[in-house]
């Protein structure tokens, strides 16, 4: 009997691999609810075996996969049930394979190929105290991020019997992807002007809030949301691990522990199954779990069809995603920081200084409601970004590069981190409304918020919304508590207005960000 693992999304199950050599004609018969591609192990693993000169069993086989009610798809199966059928055949010892998992596929010249999934299937294995693993060769970095599991890599199938056989096994060193030659480092300090936007993003970055930029095509809108991962702080090792499993399962390469966070950006003709997951039996993570502990942004935001934007209600609240299949649901984290970015008009130019629009108000008000209003009021941040006043080319102003930006988003968590030690929250974004209604000070200014809802302004997520943009500019400024001011500033920043008045003047000076006003920003 071998053992490997069965994943249905992020779960995954041991599935022990028993094989029966009984009398009759010669066949193979896999059973246990197999998909498609286990179903063809049979043939598969029988010309590997072929292939290194051994014998497949010249009698009936059974391979019975156990829990038999779990529905297994995929070919990792193929190393472990060519193990079982050698050690039901005497050629490998079965001692050797009772504390092991083998994932792997195999090809027909026995090499063995890498698979989806290896990751989340070792982490699985190892909560349930399995001390060995095999998988291919090419794949020992991702198994090696799962501590207190032996891993060994195979190349061909004959390295698999010598493993088990005690033999050892030379396999050539890995060998790491090389990073894109074109890659250029992204930097805040690569955005000329545009202050008031700078700042609205150190705000979303501090506090993990969604951002939504609006303005004129060319302004910088793209420029900016690219370079929010640069002031967003490293991911802690149980944070990296979730984001490399769902890559795993997704068929990316897993080269090592990636401590930056992930950043994904689907373009406006993905299908939904792109975006939200998706698969036949069981669903595969799709751009908003790629996104997990990072940003995913939708540039051009209101190209995307309806179907697709409405999906992200549910895991902009509750931070992950359901899919049902046929066979299965699964469940996967989706606790992505969204970054939306539009026109204000299919031209681009409404309500530009100086551009000429060509669309009819009927136009402008259809592509603005591309964007419902459910959407739009679960986004925490919206901000106008409008053209700049003079050519770029003479630009000699330096700006500030990202890492001075990290640094004061790294004082703000740890403020946000203090406050909420006690809670399975980290960021003020994350926080419920019930506990910040009950457990956190009342912000100074109430009547401002009150006034909003009375006119219908803000609805009640809203008011949460922007209590907790208040304490993330109160955790900016060192404040022990939102004053007046921060409310103010929020209710603006939630509203899309300008917030370069009176209320952020008076931040204290010690914290202000040497970005330029208002005035400057027109001037530049």
């Amino acid at each position: 009997m071998a053992q490997s693992v069965a994943l249905v999304g992020l779960e995954a199950t041991l599935v022990d691999i028993e094989v029966w050599l009984g009398g009759g004609l010669p066949r193979t018969v896999v059973v246990g609810l197999p998909d498609k591609a286990l179903n063809e192990a049979r043939d598969r693993c029988r010309a590997a075996v072929a292939a290194i000169g051994l014998t497949w069993p010249s009698q009936a086989v059974t391979i019975s996969l156990t829990p038999a009610t779990l529905p297994k798809a995929g070919s990792h199966y193929d190393l472990g049930i060519t193990a079982a059928v050698m050690a039901a055949s005497h050629v490998v010892p079965r001692a050797r394979l009772r504390d092991a998992i083998l994932l792997g596929e195999l090809g027909l010249d026995a090499q063995v190929r890498p698979v989806r999934g290896v990751l989340p299937a070792l982490l699985a294995a190892q909560r349930r105290g399995v001390k060995r693993a095999v998988v291919p060769a090419a794949q020992r970095a991702e198994a090696g991020l799962v501590e207190g599991i032996e891993v060994q890599g195979v190349a061909t199938l004959m390295d698999l019997i010598a493993y088990l056989n005690g033999r050892p096994v030379t396999l050539p060193p890995v060998t790491p992807a090389l990073a894109p030659e074109d890659a250029e480092p992204l930097d805040l300090a690569d955005v000329i002007g545009l202050g008031e936007a700078k700042w609205a993003l150190e705000v979303a970055a501090a506090g993990r809030h969604h951002l939504y930029f609006h303005g004129p095509p060319g302004v910088g809108k793209t420029l900016l949301a690219r370079r929010l991962p640069t002031i967003l702080p490293d991911l802690t090792v149980v944070e990296a691990l979730e984001v490399a499993a769902i890559q795993s399962l997704a068929g990316c390469a897993v080269d090592g522990l990636e401590r930056r966070p992930p950043f994904s950006d689907p373009h406006h003709t993905a299908s939904l199954a792109a975006m939200a997951g998706g698969g036949s039996r069981v669903a595969r993570p799709g751009a908003v779990s790629l996104a997990h502990r990072g940003v995913l942004f939708l540039d051009e935001a209101p190209e995307f069809p309806t179907a697709i934007l409405e999906t992200l209600r549910t895991p902009l609240e509750s931070g992950e995603i359901v899919l049902g299949r046929s066979e299965a649901q699964v469940r996967y984290p989706a606790r992505f920081q969204l970054v939306m970015a539009a026109n204000p008009c299919p031209c681009g130019n409404a309500a530009t200084p100086g551009a000429a629009c060509a669309c009819s108000p009927l136009m402008i008000r259809r592509y603005a409601a591309r964007l419902s209003g459910p959407i739009l009021d679960r986004v925490d941040l919206h901000q106008h970004i409008l053209p700049q006043r003079q050519s770029l080319l003479r630009a000699v102003r330096a700006e500030e590069r990202s890492e001075a930006v990290l640094a004061r988003v790294l004082a703000a968590r740890e403020r946000q981190a203090a406050r909420l030690r006690d809670t399975p929250w980290r960021t003020n974004a994350e926080v419920s409304g019930a506990y910040l209604r009950a457990q956190l000070p009342a912000p100074e200014g109430a009547e401002l918020v009150d006034r909003a809802v009375r006119v219908g302004r803000l609805s009640a997520r809203g008011v949460d919304k922007v209590v907790k943009v208040a304490w993330t500019l109160a955790d900016l400024a060192g404040a022990a508590r939102p004053t007046a001011d921060h409310l103010r500033l929020a209710l603006a920043l939630r509203q899309g207005e300008d917030p370069s008045g009176a209320a952020r003047s008076r931040r204290p000076e010690p914290q202000r960000s040497p970005h330029p006003t208002e005035g400057d920003r027109h001037a530049a």
